[in-house]
């Protein structure tokens, strides 16, 4: 079994359906507004069930090509993500409308760029965002349960006739901009009418967490925001709390036992200090 792929910032590993990769061969196309293909490993099986899961899948590396080749999130035990490569960090806000439905994103304010810098994790810093130490004070427990199996392995796959959407439902950081116009699930079901199949994309980029991917049918492409690498501080204007840290334009997120989690374009770290899923987001600050 041969492989190949390019050491840069950070390579993450999708499973493809042969029906959407054809017999063979390689494959050119951008994934995820931020990917280049280089390879693959040929006649590799993955577990599980589901149409991106079945036993006609191969793995496809896609190596990022970042602007921050230094970029990365360091999860430190019980303690702060240290962030490191001068990422961009901002206030996102949750927009809404007059029923309190998520519609888009507020941009806020931009903290001074730094080389290095700390992110709370415990949510009980007296310097928000930044960590002050007070999780040292409180015993913080910062255990990490998150799943170390790839996102289409955790993702249930939802078919419409022309797009698909696969769900990571433990993923979910509760922005719920997957709910208006009739909710994201359903609307798969319609996207033979231009109007859905844009609410689709639309609503599934906005899932700041990537549970949600919306994928051409016929291109078997995935259909991703275009981000440069950077950090985001969701504030949930609808609940009046802080949401977690938007991980964006995939940047490498490496736990504190030193292993790395997959890399992909959207990613949610908690910062509240409750999730059941750390390092990731769960929705908690919510509840």
């Amino acid at each position: 079994m041969s492989s190949l792929y390019f050491a840069t910032s950070g390579f993450v590993w999708f499973a493809w359906p042969s029906a959407l990769l054809g017999s063979g061969g390689p494959l050119n196309f951008e994934a995820a507004g931020f990917c280049t293909w280089l390879g693959c490993r040929d006649n590799e099986r993955r577990p599980g069930g589901g149409r991106f899961g079945d036993k006609s899948s191969r793995r496809v590396t896609l190596v990022f090509m970042s602007g921050h080749l230094n970029a990365k999130i360091q999860i430190t035990k019980d303690g702060p993500c240290l962030v490191s490569g001068g990422l961009p960090l901002r206030e996102q806000s949750i927009v809404t409308n007059a029923e309190g439905e998520s519609l888009d994103y507020k941009e806020g304010r931009e903290y001074p760029a730094q080389p290095q810098y700390a992110l709370c994790r415990c949510g009980q810093s007296g310097n928000k965002p930044f960590c002050d130490g007070t999780h040292k004070k409180v015993q913080f427990d910062g255990t990490e349960t998150a799943s170390r199996e790839p996102y289409l392995v955790q993702a249930a796959t939802i078919e419409g006739p022309t797009m698909l959407l696969t769900d990571a439902e433990g993923l979910c950081a509760f922005a719920r901009f997957c709910d208006p116009k009739g909710r994201i699930w359903n609307l798969v079901g319609q996207t033979d009418d231009p109007e859905a199949r844009r609410l689709v994309e639309y609503e599934a980029g906005h899932c700041p967490a990537g549970r949600l991917v919306a994928w051409d049918r016929e291109t078997g492409k995935p259909i991703e925001p275009k981000f440069k690498p950077s950090l985001g501080l969701i504030e949930d204007t609808a609940k009046q709390v802080s949401g977690p840290i938007w991980v964006r334009g995939g940047i490498p997120v490496i736990s504190a036992d030193g292993k790395a989690y997959e890399v992909r374009n959207r990613m949610t770290l908690c910062r509240c200090g409750r999730s059941a899923n750390k390092p990731f987001c769960d929705g908690s600050h919510a509840t």
